[in-house]
């Protein structure tokens, strides 16, 4: 028996979907008013006004959606649910944002590791009463029920790694194209504004959700919580500690004035000239996470441009400090190496910079902030990352708490 979705235009049937999806999940109302929602009738057509990537089935960048006419027609009106509700997670989860050094690391892990985690939740949400189906072939393992995207990542990048010709596939594919180019094309202020209609949205859909007792309110509650994004205190650190700046000073004289007898201030241009990340290797914190962290660090150095980058490894003692030049500073991750595991005391590393003759503008500790003998003297801005302890609490320094799923 034919759906009566069958008669309608593709513009219609999604439309028609997407009031269905707006009457049920009231969770999910506000997320799909923002940005723009498109038919595509040719899936190798361009995006239009965005991007050059093609829509193969359905594509979003985190504010606007893309649906393929050639893939909405053989599905019946649950599926087509599941597909509008699959791109509006994606909005809410602010994947495109959050998970962008995923994709950089390895694009088709990213998107099959997103599309897992967010299947999973719109199964259990919705898909009892086959008010959604869904669709064959994309990624859906309940073994990976409350996992996460990160630790879904990892865990299938480590069975990539293990078994190169075939380890990594995640049990199916990604139902949708995700636009990274296109999100990356957004610049600061638009992705702000972004933020916050999709902050104002889940609050909104949370209070009705809860009030009409409809779907879509299990995992709203994370997504309340205030959190800070670590990326970008750490980002924020550096370019408040080190970034450049000019100025004008009477204690270096302009020459060009001197020979006329006048006596003016010179323009100086403050350089970045070091930066130095230090690693607890004390075992409770796994060489994944240590390899993210530097991974983000050298993305920051790719904008504020510093003359050296220092890698240090510590337990009760420096294990092993390595100095990079602007020009290693690109490879920093594959040719580090992590040395130590032991005990946790980082007063050695302000000891070992002194000792050394070292003077960072700027260091930044990662630790699980289980220490001995407290947290050390230092001459400069130290940032601490924390990692899974909310309980340290340094007497010296910012801190940045950080969860390992949010690695």
């Amino acid at each position: 028996m034919l759906s009566i979705g069958k008669t309608l235009t593709p513009e219609q049937r999604l439309s028609k979907a997407v009031v269905d999806v707006m009457a049920k999940c009231h969770a999910l109302a506000g997320i799909i008013m923002i940005g723009k929602r498109e038919v595509v009738y040719d899936h190798t057509q361009g995006r239009c006004d965005t991007s050059k990537m093609k829509v193969r089935t359905a594509c979003t960048n985190g504010k606007d959606e893309w649906y393929s006419a050639e893939f909405m027609e053989p599905l019946n009106d649950a599926k087509l649910r599941f597909v509008v509700i699959h791109e509006n997670y994606h909005k809410m989860y602010r994947h495109l944002i959050t998970w962008k050094h995923l994709w950089a690391i390895d694009s088709h892990l990213a998107n099959v590791s997103m599309d897992h985690d967010i299947n999973i939740k719109i199964m259990d949400e919705y898909g009892q009463d086959g008010w959604v189906k869904f669709i064959e072939g994309c990624c859906l393992n309940y073994d990976y029920r409350g996992w996460g995207t990160a630790k879904i990542f990892w865990h299938l990048y480590q069975q990539k790694k293990d078994n190169p010709d075939g380890g990594g596939d995640g049990d199916g594919e990604p139902l949708d194209d995700h636009d990274w180019e296109g999100a990356e094309e957004m610049d600061a202020e638009e992705k702000r504004e972004l933020e916050r209609e999709i902050d104002e949205a889940v609050r909104q859909g949370s209070i009705i959700a809860g009030k009409t007792g409809s779907g879509g309110n299990r995992d709203i509650e994370g997504l309340l919580e205030p959190k800070i994004n670590w990326r970008d205190a750490l980002r924020e650190f550096i370019q408040e500690t080190c970034a450049g700046s000019d100025y004008s000073t009477y204690r270096r004289p302009n020459r060009r004035y001197l020979q006329s007898g006048e006596y003016r201030p010179s323009g100086v241009s403050e350089k970045v000239k070091c930066i130095a990340e230090h690693n607890d290797m004390s075992g409770s914190i796994g060489a994944r996470e240590q390899q993210v962290m530097i991974s983000e660090l050298v993305g920051i150095c790719k904008t504020v441009h510093p003359d050296e980058l220092h890698v240090s490894y510590w337990d009760t003692k420096v294990c092993g400090y390595e100095k990079y030049v602007r020009e290693e500073i690109d490879h920093v991750a594959e040719r580090t190496n992590p040395v130590g595991g032991g005990g946790t005391d980082v007063r050695c590393v302000p000891e070992y910079l002194k000792e050394h003759d070292i003077h960072p503008q700027a260091s930044i500790v990662f630790t699980d902030g289980y220490l001995y003998g407290g947290w050390g003297t230092w001459d400069h801005p130290v940032l601490w990352v924390i990692l899974d302890n909310k309980s340290a609490k340094p007497d010296v320094g910012k801190a940045i708490y950080v969860s390992t799923e949010d690695m």
